[in-house]
């Protein structure tokens, strides 16, 4: 009998849901059991669902392929057999707070790639190597919700793990505003270039909801538990453009950052490379050795080159230089559907584990 937790991943057709599945092939900690979409999916394996909708470069685990599929809207059936579940389930807001509460009332903790529950206040919203204390907030939540082992967690937007890192690591020379425009790749939108041909060559300088996303995340990611819930900072005032780009994967960031402190050059670079957290100290296994690469050449971090860094879970930070209004400038690189999606979600999850919210039924 294994030793490995096993999951649900809710939402396992769509690419996120595919993301999982492929990262979780031959994972140490973690095993699929159990694959969960919508009812046209339910009773099929996986394998006949999915089909030629495959979008990973890798193959389809064999182990999966003959999986059948269950009605993610069955909570009790998907959730009997499993000890936790990662969600990236395609409803309505509403409908996803609601199935996930509903996911994390069977006793069965819920990780989500999902942006429903991000401002719910005692939902902790992790970037592991920035936030881990945030995980306090779930004590809170299993009162609200009447469990003893289910809660909900979430991982933030994938457009702002480009340079959120960054000012992270500077934290101590006290950034106060950021400019930041975000170039950001179709498979954001769940979507290859075969399904969106219009994008081959183009630039849409709009993407739904994403700046709002943008500015405010980031300050709850740097708040505090405060009598039960997260109160997000309010030091630093963040302004975003969000642009959607003729790319796959990868989210870059052009960002403008204005100091309280005087930090040099050489001091930004010194924080960015020995800047680490909890995952790397714990050795979590998608935990990136070095979190922040700082790149030396002019032309970089590039998508093609360094997109993949820390098999997609390391950011890429490069052209730090002064600026003539703002006090420095830099270009951050991130995977969208790694570091910033379902790879982040499974790392949560990861120091979930190794921190004792998620063990075995």
């Amino acid at each position: 009998m294994s030793d490995k937790l096993k999951v649900a991943v809710l939402g396992g057709t769509g690419m996120v849901g595919q993301r999982f599945i492929s990262i979780l092939e031959n994972h140490p900690w973690f095993e699929v059991k159990t694959i969960a979409a919508s009812p046209r999916s339910a009773g099929k394996t996986y394998e006949e669902s999915v089909g030629s909708r495959w979008k990973m470069e890798t193959e389809m685990p064999e182990s999966v392929k003959n999986i059948v599929i269950k009605d993610v809207t069955d909570v009790k059936a998907v959730s009997e057999d499993v000890d936790f579940v990662l969600s990236a389930v395609n409803m309505s807001k509403d409908e996803i707070k609601a199935i996930e509460e509903e996911y994390a009332r069977t006793e069965t903790p819920v990780v989500s790639n999902n942006s429903a529950h991000r401002w719910t206040p005692d939902v902790p919203m992790i970037i592991p190597e920035i936030n881990p204390e945030h995980t306090d907030v779930i004590e809170f939540q299993k009162k609200r919700l009447g469990t003893t082992k289910g809660f909900i967690a979430v991982k933030p937007n994938c457009s702002i793990q480009s340079y959120t890192p960054a000012l992270t690591a500077w934290k101590e020379f006290e950034p106060y505003e950021v400019v930041a425009t975000t170039y950001q790749a179709i498979s954001g939108a769940g979507k290859n270039f075969e399904e969106w041909p219009e994008m081959v060559g183009n630039v849409i300088p709009f993407i739904s909801g994403e700046e709002e996303k943008s500015e405010k995340e980031p300050l709850r990611i740097w708040g505090k538990v405060e009598n039960g819930v997260i109160v997000p900072a309010d030091d630093v005032k963040i302004t975003c453009q969000c642009i959607r780009i003729p790319v796959l994967y990868g989210h870059t960031a052009a960002a403008f950052v204005k100091f309280k402190k005087n930090p040099s050059k050489e001091e930004l670079i010194e924080k960015l490379e020995k800047f680490s957290g909890l995952p790397q100290k714990l050795e979590l296994p998608s935990a990136p050795k070095q979190f922040i690469q700082y790149m030396q050449d002019d032309n970089r971090p590039q998508v093609t080159l360094d997109v993949n860094y820390e098999n997609g879970m390391g950011v890429s930070i490069g052209r730090l230089r002064e600026d003539t209004i703002y006090d420095w400038k830099f270009v951050g690189l991130s995977h969208n559907t790694l570091r910033g999606a379902a790879g982040g979600a499974v790392e949560c999850a990861e120091l979930l584990k190794a921190t004792g919210f998620i063990n075995k039924k």
